[in-house]
């Protein structure tokens, strides 16, 4: 039997209205069913079934056991598919001949080897459940609370579970929308098992929400266009909801900055994947991604400004009475808004984004049935799209690099965000393709292309200063001195961009002369 769920973990201040949408949508004839569930999971002594990836539990409800196996998970983008297989166990023992499927029996006694079983950890819920008709589907619903032990710890956990028992996966998210309209959203990416093991070894069984920065992705070993643009996208959801979650719960400053991250690495892998995906849904993403990078982007600017260059200069300038009133202020506006992306990000039109993403992902999204021609593009080999994406992506900033008669170094301010936007773009879609590469073609452009762009930072933080600092509403213009220091800021940041952009037109020469691994 497959199992396929999606799981999103729950504040407690959610739960009350969540239960009256769920009970409005299951309809009178189908009330809503309690019961309370002890999950004993077992385990040998040095973990060998869950380094197999298998689970193994006992389950009681009333007088009554159940052994399940469960195995061969995979999850992507919030929706989780497993095998599992269940059958009576009396007495609460466990019986690996009573497995009925001779091939899981198999596996599970192999990797068990003949060593004893003994609880590991456990879980205690209440579990509420509702049977729903949507969408063409048959869903259930678990609303589980309760907690996961082990050994002398525990935790609680609130999570909402959306099983499919029949009809399309599809089925599952609009349901999840209808339920959720709002967030805060976190997935709940790992399942109970995973949870008991984290405990069972000392760590938090349903980690804190912190700032995630960008993993490497497995695009290489001849993956089609389609698996290695899956891998991207999973990778890209991953970073943004996660981070989504981060800033709803700290106020560290570099939340704000890889939510951006994630935002525009997303634009790239959707900017590289879209001969072979496109279509009207690959588009609304990107655009969704463009307005909140920009809604995530002004907390970003003033984090930037109040520990990139007030307090620093106030570091280097104790004279300069005007940098106290300013980083006041500053932190004041960076407080208000953080509070208002924490709302934008637990509003209608992220939590639709978030689940349009999964949904996307999990789900193929990009399949068009009329487009006869899609099928072919899909399987190409990736190395194949990625390398013709890289041809477009470094054409196209070597057309920024020359907009001015002159070339690079006669580029206007604005031409010269236009290339930094550029390289920003190559550089992702780089590091999405290098595992098609040895190290030792790609290291050489990755660093060129790193250190042409460190320079560049100090183009935007000059903007960023005088967008800032000039503007009608510019924090404490009505101080002199504040705004003295202001100024100050300002002519550094330009000086600071000047300079390094002199140091840049160097090394865009070393950049460009760098051979190009997909030559």
């Amino acid at each position: 039997m497959k199992e396929i769920e999606l799981k999103l973990l729950l504040e407690p201040k959610a739960i009350p209205s969540l239960k009256r949408r769920l009970g409005a949508a299951a309809g009178e004839g189908r009330p809503a069913k309690t019961r309370q569930l002890t999950t004993i999971y077992l385990d040998t002594g040095e973990g060998a079934l869950a380094a197999a990836g298998i689970a193994l539990r006992l389950r009681r409800e009333g007088r009554s056991w159940t052994q399940t196996v469960k195995a061969g998970r995979s999850m992507r983008a919030g929706l989780s598919e497993t095998r599992e297989l269940n059958n009576p166990a009396p007495g609460g023992r466990v019986d690996l001949a009573a497995i009925p499927d001779e091939a899981m029996r198999n596996m599970v006694e192999e990797a068990a080897a003949g060593l004893p079983l003994a609880p590991v950890y456990e879980t205690v819920v209440k579990r509420t459940t509702w049977l729903i008709e949507a969408g063409g589907a048959e869903i259930e619903v678990a609303l589980d609370r309760g907690e996961v032990r082990a050994g002398q710890s525990a935790e609680t956990l609130d999570e909402l579970e959306l099983e499919l028992l029949s009809g399309p996966p599809s089925a599952l998210f609009a349901l999840a929308r209808q339920m959720m309209p709002t967030g805060p959203l976190r997935f709940s990416t790992m399942n109970k098992a995973a949870r008991g093991q984290r405990l069972a070894a000392g760590q938090a069984a349903v980690p804190a929400p912190e700032p995630r920065f960008a993993s490497a992705v497995a695009t290489g070993g001849g993956l089609s266009a389609e698996a290695a643009g899956r891998e991207i996208l999973a990778e890209c959801f991953l970073q943004i909801a996660e981070n989504a979650a981060a800033i709803a719960a700290t106020d560290d400053p570099e939340g704000p900055h890889q939510l951006r991250v994630g935002l525009r690495r997303l634009r790239s892998g959707l900017q590289l994947l879209r001969p072979a995906f496109g279509g009207p849904r690959h588009t609304a993403l990107e655009a969704e991604a463009r307005w909140l990078a920009s809604e995530a982007g002004r907390l970003r600017d003033l984090d930037v400004a109040l520990d990139d260059l007030v307090r620093p200069a106030a570091g280097f300038a104790p004279g300069e009475t005007g940098f106290q009133p300013l980083a006041g202020e500053l932190a004041r506006r960076s407080e208000e808004e953080r509070r208002r992306l924490r709302k934008t990000l637990t509003g209608a039109r992220t939590t639709a984004f978030l689940f349009d993403l999964s949904e996307y992902v999990a789900l193929r999204g990009w399949l068009d049935p009329a487009d006869h021609g899609q099928t072919e593009r899909l399987a190409m080999p990736f190395a194949t799209l990625a390398a013709e994406a890289l041809i477009r992506a470094d054409r196209k900033a070597r057309k920024r690099a020359a907009a001015a008669k002159g070339g690079i170094a006669n580029l206007e301010i604005e031409q010269r965000h236009d290339l930094r936007k550029a390289l920003k773009a190559l550089r992702y879609m780089i590091e999405f393709a290098l595992p098609l590469w040895p190290a030792k073609r790609v290291k050489p452009l990755v660093k060129a292309l790193k250190s042409l762009q460190t320079l560049f930072g100090s183009l935007n933080d000059a903007a960023m200063a005088e967008a800032l600092f000039l503007a009608e509403n510019a924090p404490c213009a009505s101080d002199p001195a504040a705004s003295r220091a202001a100024g100050r800021l300002i002519g550094a940041a330009n000086a600071a961009a000047e300079h390094d952009w002199a140091a840049a037109q160097i090394r865009w020469q070393d950049f460009a002369a760098v051979p190009r691994p997909w030559a």
